[in-house]
C-alpha cells in the first residue's frame, strides 16, 4: 500500500476525501493570511495619535469609558465623550448612552479609550454584541501599557478637564 493510498484510507475513515481535506487546508491557510493582514493593519485597534487625528477631523466619536473619579483625576482626551462602562444600569445602560451619543447611528465610527486598554476591549465586545458595527479600541489607553505604548497622557496629547 502506498503512502498516498494509506492517507486516502485514513481520510475516508474520518468521513472526507483527500480532495476535501486539501480544500479545507487551503481555506485555513487563506483565513490565516487574511487574519495576518487584518492584524497588520491594526484591525479594530487605533493608536492614540490616529485617534486624535480622526477626532479632530470629525471622522470618529471618542468615548472615554473610565470612571468619573478617573476623569476628574487625570482629565479626558480632548474631544472625548464621557460614558462610563460602570453604568448603574449595567451593560444595557452603557449601550443606551453610547447609542444616544452616536445619535442612533450604529454605523458611525466610535473609538473607546480607558486607562490601559482592558475596559475599552470589554466595552468594544459589549457594543459589538449590541449591533454597533464600527467600533475601535484605543488599546494604549490614557495611561499606557507595556504592550502598546506610553498612553495618551505621557505622549503629551491634548486633554481637557472633566466637567462632571
Amino acid at each position: 500500500m502506498t503512502a498516498a493510498h494509506h492517507d486516502d484510507h485514513r481520510a475516508a475513515a474520518f468521513g472526507f476525501s483527500r480532495r476535501r481535506l486539501t480544500a479545507g487546508l487551503i481555506l485555513l491557510a487563506g483565513a490565516g493570511a487574511l487574519g495576518a493582514a487584518f492584524a497588520a493593519t491594526g484591525g479594530d485597534i487605533l493608536s492614540v495619535e490616529e485617534t486624535l487625528r480622526r477626532v479632530q477631523s470629525n471622522q470618529i466619536t471618542l468615548i472615554d469609558v473610565r470612571s468619573p473619579a478617573e476623569w476628574r483625576q487625570a482629565g479626558i482626551a480632548k474631544g472625548a465623550k464621557t460614558i462610563t462602562i460602570h453604568d448603574p444600569l449595567g451593560a444595557a445602560g452603557f449601550v443606551a448612552k453610547v447609542t444616544a451619543a452616536l445619535a442612533g447611528d450604529l454605523e458611525r465610527p466610535v473609538a473607546l479609550i480607558c486607562a490601559t486598554g482592558v475596559r475599552s476591549r470589554r466595552a468594544e465586545r459589549i457594543l459589538r454584541r449590541a449591533g454597533v458595527r464600527n467600533v475601535h479600541n484605543v488599546r494604549e489607553g490614557m495611561l499606557g501599557n507595556l504592550r502598546d505604548g506610553p498612553g495618551w497622557l505621557k505622549r503629551g496629547l491634548p486633554t481637557q478637564p472633566c466637567d462632571c
